[in-house]
């Protein structure tokens, strides 16, 4: 049985345990930590578990309490997998759909990202543990998805209606959360390292996106910032997983990923006056 923490009372609750062994297990793609390792089998997925899967199941239930779309946890399988509810449609992975790049697409994803900062809003993150946090100045009293990267938003019908992947998951400013969608969708990096129709209107798409949220003035002032601390606290968290040996880290963490990243810190702080520039322009 798994033991988990009833999200409401804080008492142990247990959760069966759900056998895998009957239905065909389907690789799922996209993703760096658990890459090769995250199954559909039948309505559900299973993945390895981790330390701070309480927190993250408690994260769950509260959405699914308020009516936001994301996973639901199960509990583990036999295999002493994390069981989480199957959530249909498609995250984007490469080779990038064009719907997937454009403007609606980006903005119906500032508009869920707002909904879930809704959702959480008064979810009572301090009796969990949680994974790393973000820098002190960019914490918060809620919690942050912390990874909306492409890969981790289900679209329906060319619309953004679901998040997945609650891993990194843990307390942020909301500011944080807009400022790695919009870094990671615009793109926020040198142009010649995009590839994609988004190449010749990431600029735009950015101001598209924090519009679109509806940050507040005080945030909107502070998000290219955040922007730039998000780069390196993620690709920090892969090269930590790089050194450990974590196959999926340790395949992306390349001379090549060093170089790009780097050159994007570069490419931020050079233009950090120019992108706040941009938000600050009227209409």
């Amino acid at each position: 049985m798994a033991v988990l923490p009833d999200p409401a009372t804080g008492r142990p609750v247990i959760r069966r345990h759900l056998d895998a062994t009957h239905t065909a297990e389907e690789p799922l793609h996209g993703g760096t930590a658990n890459r090769g390792a995250v199954f559909r089998v039948g309505d559900t997925v299973r993945r390895p578990s981790r330390p701070t899967m309480p927190a993250t199941a408690a994260l769950l239930d509260h959405l699914a309490s308020v009516g936001f779309e994301a996973p639901r946890h199960l509990g583990l399988d036999r295999q002493g997998r994390e069981v989480l509810s199957y959530v249909p449609g498609e995250a984007v992975t490469p080779p990038y759909p064009s719907w997937a790049l454009d403007r609606p697409a980006l903005l119906s994803v500032a508009r869920l990202l707002r909904r879930y900062a809704d959702a959480v809003a008064d979810f009572d993150a301090t009796r969990h543990e949680w994974p790393v946090r973000p820098p002190p100045e960019f914490t918060g009293p809620s919690v942050a998805h912390n990874d909306p990267n492409l890969d981790n938003v289900v679209f329906r019908d060319g619309r953004a209606v679901a998040l997945i992947d609650f891993d990194l998951a843990a307390p942020a400013a909301a500011v944080w959360d807009v400022a790695a969608a919009a870094r990671l969708w615009a793109p926020l990096r040198p142009p010649d390292t995009i590839s994609d129709a988004r190449r010749s209107d990431a600029l735009e798409r950015f101001r598209a996106f924090v519009d679109a949220y509806g940050l507040e003035d005080e945030d909107r002032a502070r998000v290219v910032a955040a922007a730039s601390a998000h780069h390196d606290w993620a690709y920090r968290i892969v090269e930590r997983g790089a050194e450990q040996g974590r196959p999926g880290f340790a395949s992306y963490w390349t001379s090549d990923a060093a170089v790009r990243s780097r050159r994007t810190r570069e490419w931020l702080s050079a233009g950090a006056q120019s992108l706040q520039a941009l938000l600050d322009r009227p209409g």
